[in-house]
């Protein structure tokens, strides 16, 4: 039973009384009982409206999971592998994932934010941030001897030595 058929059986109740109209008490009975009514229709539409707004908001919901795919996917399209290098649009300023420490948030970060060492959580404002210092040596070059750009064949070979 909803709120509009609980008033109407309350109205019905009411009448069936056979109070004097002419009665305070009555008076007051029923103006209670109209506005009980007008408040179940008013929470009727309410429902009504928060249904069709509940409905709009999960089509935005999808709507925006759809634009996330598309932008944030990592697979990519010609080769159906997770982060190929064939299709990177920025390759002088690639994304990592990073994950906060704080709330579990996956945020998809540039090579240049990195760098700057720093950055606030979009999803819980935690101050995230970045120490390289331990991956190169005092000039510049990784510490892992590895064969990067920042290395050289005889950098390396300084390193070993």
């Amino acid at each position: 039973m909803n709120l509009t058929e609980k008033i109407s059986y309350i109205k019905g109740l009411a009448e069936g009384l056979s109070l004097d109209e002419g009665k305070p008490e009555t008076k007051v009975i029923n103006a209670i009982i109209e506005l009980l009514d007008d408040m179940a229709y008013s929470v009727s539409d309410m429902e009504d409206l928060y249904d069709d707004l509940s409905a709009q908001v999960d089509e935005i919901d999808q709507d925006l999971a759809d634009v996330e795919s598309d932008v944030y996917d990592d697979e990519c399209e010609c080769c159906d592998e997770d982060d190929c290098d064939c299709c990177v649009d920025d390759e002088d300023n690639p994304f990592y994932e990073v994950t906060c420490s704080a709330c579990g948030q996956k945020i998809n970060v540039s090579e240049d934010v990195l760098l700057e060492g720093e950055i606030e959580c979009p999803n819980c404002g935690e101050l995230l941030e970045f120490d390289f210092s331990d991956l190169f040596d005092e000039d510049g070059h990784c510490a892992g001897g590895c064969s990067c750009d920042n290395c050289t064949d005889a950098d390396d070979a300084e390193d070993v030595e």
